[in-house]
């Protein structure tokens, strides 16, 4: 609904949301821009193109417009430079070594075809000897060129990671030299981001910003300080998704975590809002920045309609789409795709399993990761049992998984995955799915607390196998723990009251859209009788 301004309708304020990848697949970014825009805010998301093309399209009433970002800055300096030390007799990184691999190649080919010809033709044994020579003499070619490119590789490899001794050197001096602003040296391709977005956030204008995670922070707090400098107050709400510190470390740049860190840093004392995902991450940022208050929590749950639709059937499900009857044990991943999940125990348990499926419901269906769990259940014989499936549309994800038997969440200890309820715990909850989960501390205590699935240890075969075996024994056991639940609590609706909260908060006088009703209690009672 339009404000209103002395009896006359205003436009509400502008809410730019900030996100530093394609949009498809992120259930949050979009719940959160198409509840805002529901709420009458005027929103437009922008994110990353993963096809360097501009792109746009309608999410309910906002905007959605994907950026061309160009990479440049990715490369570093030392790519583009000979390493003498290491490799003084290497070949430049120009390119050259293929094409210098590829003449001799040529030559040597060509030196065949010649000796072929002189065979048939008979040559003299001048000719012949001559033949011998260049032979000879490609062959060293060959060997010299080979051992240049093995140089250059060698080179290359040592400086991939950027930990030798004097890139360990380099980055302990720009952190004391530079402070927070170290990461300019240190991770350049996060200016990128900023050449790619900042330009567009400036051109829209926004009255608030909505910046997710720790690289659009950057992006968002120097467009809050742009406006600044020309007279326009806008806010700056940061929603954070994953604890920085927590995220698994990056083998290939040993300057990441130190670098994304110190960007974090200079830039989250600019929010006026922080949003997060747990009350323990609530706490960690607030001391880690000493941010004023402590963040809001704002959960990634599933909409109350959505959790419906799967108590009324109708879409698609899981157990059509892997072609099983409604007797036929089935137990589902639903989730990105890495090592790290712990998918693996899943697909190591199945010859302890016999007659039990396994779906799994990922971003990357032929991904290198996938294709290495399908070949180890070949190889245990048990492929027949095994069903790799794409994700479905973030509305049909609960109806989808709600005729599985079970839902797994067998990842591993790091610390993102201790401290939060992920989106999948959600999703299985309003599935009305038993629930397997690995001793991450979260989960593993909210499940041993309702009642609603079994614990077992991370990547223990043994401990998984016990925790399949219960459930299936009485799967009606642990659906009934669902009964005592208060799962309207875990729908969007409700996160976005608080988010609808602070835009109120902070939005201009005058630019903001009247609230709707507070009492939650609409579609509630029919979501708690499913």
């Amino acid at each position: 609904m339009a404000a209103m301004r002395d009896g006359a309708p205003t436009a509400p304020a502008r809410i730019v949301i900030l996100v530093d990848n394609g949009v498809n697949g992120d259930s949050r970014v979009q719940k959160t821009a198409k509840s805002a825009a529901d709420a009458g805010w005027d929103v437009i998301l922008l994110g990353r193109s993963p096809n360097g093309q501009p792109q746009s399209w309608q999410l309910g009433e906002a905007q959605v417009r994907l950026l061309p970002m160009p990479t440049p800055l990715l490369k570093r300096r030392h790519e583009f430079r000979r390493r003498w030390f290491a490799g003084p007799l290497a070949y430049p990184p120009t390119g050259v070594a293929a094409m210098r691999q590829q003449e001799v190649r040529a030559w040597q080919t060509d030196l065949r075809v010649r000796r072929a010809q002189l065979t048939s033709a008979g040559g003299s044994p001048l000719a012949s000897r001559t033949l011998r020579v260049q032979e000879l003499a490609a062959k060293a070619m060959r060997k010299w060129v080979s051992f240049r490119h093995w140089q250059l590789t060698q080179a290359q490899r040592q400086r991939k990671t950027l930990r030798t001794p004097p890139d360990r050197a380099y980055t302990w001096l720009q952190q004391r030299l530079r402070g927070d602003r170290a990461w300019r040296k240190l991770e350049p391709a996060l200016w990128d981001y900023e050449l790619a977005y900042g330009p567009t956030v400036d051109e829209l204008a926004p009255d608030l910003i909505y910046a997710n995670d720790f690289r659009m922070v950057g992006v968002g707090a120097r467009a809050k300080i742009r406006a600044a400098a020309k007279g326009r107050k806008v806010k700056l709400i940061w929603d954070v998704h994953e604890y920085l510190p927590g995220v698994k470390p990056r083998a290939d740049n040993a300057r990441w975590m130190a670098a994304n860190r110190a960007h974090e840093h200079e830039y989250a004392r600019h929010a006026d809002a922080v949003i997060t995902v747990s009350e323990r991450l609530a706490e960690f940022l607030k001391r880690d920045h000493a941010l004023p208050e402590l963040p809001s929590v704002v959960l990634n749950t599933p909409h109350a309609a959505d959790a419906l639709g799967a108590a009324t059937g109708g879409g698609p499900d899981i157990r059509s789409a892997c072609g099983l009857g409604p007797d036929v044990p089935l137990v589902v991943y639903s989730g990105a795709a890495a090592a790290h999940r712990g998918m693996g125990v899943m697909v190591e348990a199945m010859p302890r399993l016999p007659g039990v499926h396994v779906a799994f419901v990922v971003n990357a269906p032929t991904g290198p990761y996938l294709t290495s769990l399908k070949a180890r259940a070949k190889e245990l014989g048990a492929a027949d049992r095994l069903h790799v499936l794409p994700y479905v549309a973030p509305a049909e994800v609960v109806g989808f998984l709600s005729t599985a038997t079970a839902g797994v969440i067998p990842i591993h200890h790091w610390l993102n995955h201790e401290i939060q309820l992920i989106t999948k715990f959600f999703e299985y909850s309003h599935a009305r799915l038993p629930i397997l989960v690995s001793d991450v501390e979260t989960m593993a205590a909210t499940v041993r607390e309702t009642g609603q699935g079994e614990v077992f240890r991370v990547d223990d075969v043994d401990e998984y196998v016990r925790a399949v075996e219960a459930v299936l024994a009485d799967p009606e056991r642990y659906r009934k723990a669902y009964a005592s639940m208060n799962l309207a609590a875990w729908t969007w609706e409700e996160q976005a009251k608080v988010q609808d909260g602070i835009y109120h908060r902070l939005a201009p006088e005058g630019r903001r859209p009247d609230l709707p009703p507070q009492d939650g209690t609409a579609g509630t009672e029919q979501l708690t009788r499913v």
